[in-house]
């Protein structure tokens, strides 16, 4: 990994500005370092015309992005810590805060790489040349919060220091604002608290203020942002073959109840061994024997793997309240969902193993409560009439079903490449 105190370079002459602000969910932009006068670039008044531009252009940017419905956060550094910094430049968060006594460690930071430094003034934020870039609310009081108004404010940011309480606040701000363009910021001092303000009445404020002056909470923020922008990746689903349906008698299997509600076709990724997880469906379709529980997967026995955030996998029997797993569709669509119970209970199983058209040889193969509520999702057939899904008491062999095919070998979860044989 390239060190900040080398020179920057990767800048093609071509290029109108340089990106201050991470845009969208997926943050992952990294610097190249080369042969570059760093001081030369911000001392030159071009220089300081081509950076007001570059926050205007990303502020606007941040708009378009909202109007088409993608999901757009902000992330802002507020730190006086040279670590931190380059942990945050690493991972495309450029923009700082500083306050006005620390003019002086701003250029030094300018000299090392390439940032937006802000400078706190009266009420307001303001860029290098004395513009305003965004206005700044303390806020401790019911009475403060209801000054907090969309047409008071002149600059297209506002930034929000919630001082004593957190969520009814962050609530009513994102119920204030929703039909507003302005991007309202919260000032927090951890992940948790930033999660929170992200994701207040679902929508969540547009960006964060992530004032630290440690490491770590720079690296679990972007965990974080890497984990949500994993749903806006489609998985690659294979259409398998069934090839045997078997019953095989007792075993200890395990229901999963989410914090969420499932639609038709989504369900879980499990399987009996790694390399090949089968979507199981939820227990949201009508049934004659039982009444339906959208928030169930009936994922199988206790030694099945399923998919979790991150491209892993955990063992059934490991999954417990709190924790994350993603919910998949028949098209492939992901989104993670929270654990609410597990129950592990014993009842009749039946073993059903696949193969795919392109590799003959693999069987892929998973364990299921034999029931008529359990069900794998079948292909899409492209018509509102075409089934869903199959119970697993009319499986036939012949029938098409869903497979997530990936790396067989697994450490804590994690895919590995090493030689393995699984039977």
């Amino acid at each position: 990994m390239a060190q900040l105190s080398h020179p920057i370079t990767g800048i093609h002459s071509q290029l109108a500005c340089f990106t201050c602000i991470a845009e969208t969910w997926s943050i992952g932009r990294r610097i190249t370092w080369d042969s570059f006068n760093s001081s030369n670039f911000f001392g030159s008044r071009k220089a300081h015309l081509r950076y007001s531009r570059c926050l205007s252009m990303a502020s606007s940017s941040s708009r378009s992005l909202a109007e088409t419905g993608k999901k757009s956060k902000k992330v802002w550094m507020w730190t006086k810590n040279k670590q931190v910094m380059t942990a945050a430049v690493e991972r495309g968060w450029n923009t700082f805060i500083f306050s006005p006594q620390q003019r002086q460690l701003a250029n030094d930071w300018s000299s090392m790489a390439i940032i937006c430094p802000l400078y706190i003034g009266e009420g307001k934020i303001l860029d290098g040349q004395n513009k305003r870039i965004a206005t700044l609310f303390d806020v401790s009081t019911p009475e403060e919060l209801e000054r907090l108004q969309p047409d008071n404010e002149q600059a297209e940011n506002v930034v929000v220091n919630l001082l004593d309480w957190q969520v009814i606040p962050a609530e009513n701000i994102i119920a204030a604002f929703q039909s507003s363009k302005k991007t309202v910021f919260a000032v927090s001092s951890n992940p948790s608290e930033a999660q929170m303000y992200l994701e207040a009445l679902e929508h969540g404020l547009g960006g964060i203020v992530l004032k630290v002056e440690d490491v770590e909470p720079v690296l679990e923020l972007k965990e974080y942002f890497d984990k949500r922008n994993e749903g806006n990746n489609l998985l690659n689903l294979t259409k398998v073959t069934v090839t045997r349906v078997h019953v095989v008698g007792m075993g200890d299997r395990v229901c999963v109840d989410l914090c969420s509600l499932m639609r038709p076709s989504e369900g879980l990724l499990v399987g009996s061994f790694a390399r090949g997880l089968f979507l199981v469906h939820s227990e949201c379709l009508e049934s004659n024997y039982i009444a339906n529980r959208p928030f169930r997967v009936n994922a199988g026995p206790v030694h099945g793997y399923v998919a979790v955030p991150g491209g892993k996998t955990c063992y059934l029997s490991e999954l417990k309240t709190g924790k994350e797993v993603i919910v998949v569709d028949q098209h492939g669509k992901q989104r993670t969902a929270i654990v609410g119970r597990v129950k592990i209970e014993t009842r009749p199983l039946i073993l059903v193993e696949a193969k795919g058209v392109s590799d003959n040889d693999t069987t892929y193969s998973i364990l299921l409560q034999n029931a008529e509520t359990v069900a794998l999702v079948c292909p899409s057939q492209g018509n509102a009439t075409s089934k869903t899904a199959v119970p697993v008491t009319s499986l036939k062999v012949g029938d098409e079903i869903l497979l997530r095919i990936q790396g067989g070998a697994r450490h804590t979860g994690i895919e590995i490449q090493e030689f393995i044989v699984e039977n």
